[in-house]
């Protein structure tokens, strides 16, 4: 592989006893779609966290195009072109969809919030935000109090708002969680439209979603990686189907 455009080496979190990242060595193809699976507790969300900011590591280097952003803070690794979307929706449902985006624009560059003055009246950041609401297929709802769009429409709106950042990297933790089968199948689609324009690192449980995305899949149990491959590969993996007894159908009518 060439130089990754997103390395995790020897990545350690613990709390207490409990060890949730114990050890992660991770290398993210530019423009590739990478999964984090496990099953609950595997520490998949603490991993992203420590990437994305929001969580210090204990031990370990986090690497975007070869600069080591470990000990930055978050608006760093933004400005340097990471993004990243939540498990819990994130949008301001008082405003319209597109002032959403034009608000994640804003921040991303620097300028001070101006709540009172309709960010809708500055061009560059509604061009740009209009592009990634068309980019996730969410023009049509440009108008509209983000508090009325349906769920899966949120989680829509979010990739969008993360979009309007310019990022190298987009982390999506659980994109797909709560939606309903329509929603995931939306989302799955505006996400296959962003392969090899975006690198994107995606932790989700919906294995229909990710065997059909991923060109990568790494495994992670008790915060240690057990497998990585193609979603082939990944597949066949006994060690993988056992981690996931109890937790997930592994049957291939769901993976399929």
């Amino acid at each position: 592989m060439a130089d990754p455009v997103l390395e995790v080496r020897s990545l350690r979190k613990s709390y207490g006893a409990l060890a949730v990242t114990d050890g992660v060595d991770l290398a993210v193809a530019a423009g590739a779609v990478h999964a984090i699976i496990g099953p609950n507790g595997a520490g998949k969300t603490t991993l992203i966290n420590q990437i994305g900011g929001q969580t210090a590591p204990d031990a370990g280097q986090i690497f975007l195009e070869g600069q080591e952003i470990t000990g930055l803070p978050i608006h760093r690794r933004s400005r340097l072109g990471l993004a990243r979307s939540f498990q819990i929706t994130n949008v301001l449902p008082g405003f319209t969809t597109l002032e959403n985006v034009a608000v994640a624009a804003q921040a991303h560059a620097g300028h001070s919030f101006r709540f009172l003055r309709p960010v809708a009246g500055e061009t560059a950041l509604t061009e740009r935000a209009m592009a990634s609401l068309e980019t996730v297929g969410l023009a049509d709802r440009a108008a509209i109090p983000a508090g009325a769009l349906s769920h899966g429409e949120k989680r829509q709106l979010e990739i969008a708002m993360a979009l309007a950042t310019e990022p190298r990297v987009l982390l999506l933790d659980e994109p797909m969680a709560g939606t309903t089968h329509e929603e995931t199948a939306r989302l799955t689609e505006t996400l296959e439209g962003l392969r090899g324009r975006f690198t994107l690192l995606l932790v989700e449980h919906d294995m229909n979603a990710v065997f059909a995305l991923a060109d990568t899949i790494s495994v992670l149990v008790y915060g240690r990686i057990i497998a990585e491959g193609a979603p082939a590969a990944i597949r066949a993996n006994e060690d993988v189907r056992t981690a996931y007894l109890g937790d997930e159908d592994w049957g291939e009518e769901e993976i399929a």
